[in-house]
């Protein structure tokens, strides 16, 4: 099946993004658990990336894909960028404030005046929420962990508009758009060898790390989603065939025991992998039930904290009991986001 130019549901999206959001809450539980990768099982096997990593590349590379399909098929840049904001902001809105107002006094969190002024800004930045005191004691002391790839996604939605306006996705530019992903992926291959980017060392810089992100993150990131794009853009020519994802995985295979090299591979390679799946693979029910009730936003959203309480209550919990007991508690929150929140988000159409 060829990859469609517009908006056509008939693709394994839906089972794929649900899949990167269990793969991460697994990934978490050992990491949560013991405080590092001990026990995590991609990094034990390849010693390169966890599958909480792979997990939030493949949620990059299918973003890169659908933002770009969604901007190219705008009706205006207003009504592209109310729709971006409308389908993230809103449930991490409510996520971020049930984290501090909630959840955070019930695990010794202690909230003041100046910690809720932190909290907004941390919020106006899409910043994961910091409560002094919250879980204090565990080995991940964090009230929500999974959120510092947010602001990453919604940086990649405002580079979607500005090089969409300045054209880069038409046809005759977007082998310039081509160069710069490529350049991007480069860069990230290098940072992976050496301190490409120094830590920032005064207050200042600091600041500008808060609101506009890590230099090193924001290259990861971008050239993955752009790695995503680029599929969507030279769709015609891409055209994912069984042999075709047969020798991407064997070549993944053997890169990913490559620590500078993994990561690139999964972004070229992976993204292949993940392409085929979404438009070679015949329809899973799955896909059709998620493309109608999509809880794969709010599972990622929720995980951490559901899984930190129950470490909260019980810090030598069974891993197995732990990852089920977070996947169902964190489902059924991601269920109500879904419902309440994000789905009246999107029914929301100004500026269309």
């Amino acid at each position: 099946m060829s990859p469609p130019a517009g908006g056509s549901r008939d693709n394994n999206f839906g089972s794929l993004r649900l899949l990167f959001a269990v793969l991460v809450l697994a990934s978490h539980t050992p990491e949560m658990a013991d405080g590092d990768r001990s026990r995590e099982i991609l990094t034990r096997l390849f010693g390169t990336l966890s599958f909480g990593e792979a997990a939030v590349d493949g949620f990059f590379l299918i973003s890169g894909y659908l933002i770009t399909m969604s901007f190219v098929h705008r009706r205006s840049a207003a009504s592209y960028l109310f729709r971006r904001v409308a389908r993230i902001v809103p449930a991490y809105f409510v996520c971020f404030w049930l984290c501090v107002l909630a959840l955070a006094p019930l695990v010794g969190g202690h909230l003041g005046p100046g910690t809720i002024g932190q909290e907004i800004l941390w919020f106006v930045c899409l910043r994961q929420p910091f409560v002094p005191g919250a879980f204090e004691g565990l080995r991940s002391p964090f009230l929500n962990g999974s959120l510092w790839t947010i602001p990453y996604e919604f940086r990649c939605y405002l580079a979607v508009l500005f090089l969409g306006f300045f054209g880069f996705f038409e046809a005759r530019r977007r082998f310039w758009f081509l160069a710069l992903v490529l350049a991007l992926l480069a860069l990230n291959v290098v940072q992976e060898r050496t301190r490409l980017f120094p830590v920032p060392g005064t207050s200042l810089a600091a600041i500008a790390e808060i609101v506009f992100g890590a230099p090193e993150k924001n290259v990861r990131f971008c050239a993955i989603f752009g790695v995503g794009a680029l599929f969507y853009l030279f769709r015609g020519e891409l055209r994912p065939t069984n042999t075709g994802a047969l020798a991407a995985a064997a070549l993944l295979l053997g890169l990913f025991f490559n620590r500078m090299l993994a990561e690139t591979a999964l972004a070229i390679l992976g993204g292949y992998l993940v392409f085929w799946a979404a438009f070679s693979l015949p329809m899973l029910w799955i896909s059709r039930l998620n493309n109608r009730t999509d809880i794969s936003y709010g599972l990622y959203l929720y995980a951490w904290p559901v899984e930190n309480l129950f470490l909260w209550w019980d810090k030598a919990i069974n891993l197995w009991l732990l990852g089920f007991l977070s996947l169902l508690g964190a489902g059924l929150l991601a269920l109500l986001s879904w419902t309440f929140i994000e789905k009246p988000a999107l029914n929301l159409h100004y500026f269309d």
